[in-house]
Parts: C-alpha cells; structure tokens; sequence
C-alpha cells in the first residue's frame, strides 16, 4: 500500500458471503420470507440461492429468532404474515410494503430481514473492523454512538443533538447485525473428500452498551422493537475475525473509503459502496491475472448492483457511472468491456492494489 494510504483488513470469509447475504428481496434468487421451527424456537427466514454456474454466488440464509413468545404471539406473526406486500414493497418501499402489519415489532422484523445488510449497515461494520485496528487488532471493539453517527456523515442539530429518527435507526441496525444469523456452508477436506460444514453465526454480537444519565429506562431489543432510542456507547464482538486473527484470509481496504451516507437516499442506492464490496469479493474468489486484473461477468455486475430493471442500456450506464466514480476514487485504475459472444458481455478491471487488496498468502483449500 502507498504511504497516502493507511489501511484496515475485513475477514475473507465475510466478503466471501457479504454480496449474498446483502441481497434484497428484488433479487430473484432471494425467495420470500418463511416461518421456520426448530429445537430452539421460532425464527423467520430469507433464503438466497446460490448459482452453480459461479462460484461466488453462494447459498446464504439468514433468519432472526423470535425469542420468549407464547404461541399466541406466535400465531398473531403467522396471521399477519398475509399481510407482507412484497410486491409494494419492491415496486413502493418499505414502508407500502408494511403499512397493512399493524404491530411495529414484527413490521421492524420483517424490514430488518428484508433490508439486512444494506450499504448503512455495511458502512458500519466498515467503521466496526477499523475500530478493531485502531484498538489494536481486536475482535472486541468498543466506540461511543456520536463518534459513529458522525463517521456516518450525519449531522446533530443545532442544539448539539442528533434526531431521535437517526438515533433510532442506528440501534436498529446494529441490533438487526447482532440478532439476524447466516446460515452458510463452509467447504471442508477430509483426506481425498469434499464436504460441507453448515455454520450459522451473526456479523456481530452486542456485548454490552452503557447510559450515560440515569435514571433512564433504556432496553436494547425493546428500544429496536418498539421505541426511538440510542445507548450512548457499546461493545461489540466480531464475528467474522478468524482472518485476522488466525488464518490470515482477509481483504484490505483503504481508510478513506467513503462510509458517509448521502442525505435524502435509499441506501439501496448506494452503487459506489456495492462495487467496492462486489469487487473485493471477487478478487477473494478469483486470482488476479497479472497482478492486477479481474475479469467479471456484466450480468454478475449488474446482479450484485441490484440493476434488475429491463431496461438494459440504462442499467449500463449505471454501471458505468459507478464504475467511472471508483476510477476517481482511485479503486480502479482502468476497466474495459471484451465481449465474447452475442449477449455475454465481460468486464476487465484493472484494479488498484494501493486501495483494495486481498491478502495473497492466504490459500484456499477447495479451488
């Protein structure tokens, strides 16, 4: 890396499956919530399927636990679950999709599976992992909520506060990160053998958060449930950090990458950030040609940029447009278009190792 760049490391295993786990209900290998049993209660769950024709594109469920609910509570999700518009919900928003579910803690559960891993929650954990450097390489990271709200580009009023809408959707996000599980398989060699291991695990896990003015009533789950409000402070574990601790499998990614959300848009939107963690997923995946290229299917581009619109030619120039943004940024030094047949269309990126990197001297042991 160049010295104008200082950078922190993400666990390979977590930009293995971030693309895929972030999928939004427009995508068509994401299939509709369900309602699931098992020996430790009751979850709802999202499935995303996996593509046998790319080895990035794997099978990715993530699922959230309704925890200490009677049966009738129970029953009152599965009744309201007819209720879900995902129609209005791709084609009008969040909040057409939920407007017939009356109860705001199961409308924040279905908006959380559904909106789970956005480019604001990726941002976070961009923000969490280089915490975890500057605290010396620590899975346990802890960091006061206005240093966050403020890393995020937003800013307090007047009065030096932030709004309780900002407040409150900082706390969901992180609960949704801590509470919603992946459910993925993990290649396993057994001698000549290829198996699976099935793990399921957060992104995170909220240890502990502090209140700085008592007497205050303050409840994690029932404040992201239910209520508009934010702890002062918190620590939290990372999950995913076997990379950095162990095995070395992680990606570097520079400091000055952009975590700031853009006032007034859907971080839906947010193409720029969905490039940087696609590309990063794939140079984890796919060993660079010559040092520095990576050769992507459009499809896959357009895919994993959530462009699922029909109109090809605008979804182009979407493309490119991020892509144009990332060669400012200085993430891409020069991409190009090879088409190989009629409708397959691939995309050359030269990519810019003072920036974005994967760790080399980590080997892979199903490829």
């Amino acid at each position: 890396m160049s010295k104008k760049d200082t950078v922190f490391q993400v666990d390979g295993e977590l930009m293995m499956i971030l693309p895929r786990a972030a999928a939004s209900i427009a995508n068509p290998d994401v299939q509709p919530p369900i309602f699931q049993m098992d020996a430790e209660g009751y979850f709802l769950e999202v499935h995303v399927k996996g593509d046998p024709l790319e080895d990035s594109e794997v099978a990715v469920s993530r699922r959230v636990r309704v925890d200490e609910i009677s049966k009738e509570e129970w029953k009152n999700i599965k009744d309201q679950y007819p209720n879900f518009d995902l129609k209005a919900f791709t084609d009008e928003g969040i909040s057409k999709g939920l407007e017939k579910i009356q109860d705001r803690r199961i409308q924040r559960l279905f908006s959380a599976l559904i909106t789970f891993l956005n480019t604001r929650q990726v941002s976070i954990l961009f923000f969490l992992y280089r915490k975890a450097r500057e605290q010396g390489n620590s899975r346990v990271v802890s960091f006061r909520s206005n240093e966050l709200l403020e890393n995020l580009g937003y800013k307090p009023t007047q009065k030096g506060y932030f709004t309780a809408r900002l407040r409150s959707q900082l706390n969901q996000d992180l609960v949704a990160l801590h509470r919603i599980e992946l459910v993925f398989a993990r290649s396993l060699i057994k001698g000549k053998n290829k198996g699976a291991k099935v793990v399921v695990k957060s992104i995170i896990r909220i240890q502990g958060y502090e209140i700085d003015n008592l007497p205050r009533n303050f409840d994690l789950a029932k404040a992201a449930d239910y209520t508009y409000e934010l702890a002062d402070a918190y620590t939290i574990a990372l999950e995913f950090f076997d990379g950095l601790e162990r095995t070395g499998d992680y990606v570097e990614l520079s400091d000055n990458i952009d975590i700031k959300q853009k006032q007034g848009n859907n971080a839906r939107y947010d193409y720029k950030m969905k490039l940087i963690i696609y590309l990063a997923n794939r140079m984890r995946r796919d060993k660079l040609t010559n040092g520095k290229h990576l050769l992507i299917s459009r499809r896959y581009l357009f895919k994993n940029l959530d462009l699922f619109g029909s109109n090809v030619s605008r979804n182009n120039q979407i493309l490119w447009r991020t892509i144009e943004e990332l060669k400012t940024d200085g993430y891409i030094l020069d991409a190009k278009e090879l088409p190989e047949k009629r409708s397959m269309v691939n995309i050359q990126f030269e990519i810019n190792p003072d920036k974005l990197r994967y760790n080399s001297n980590y080997c892979f042991t199903d490829k």
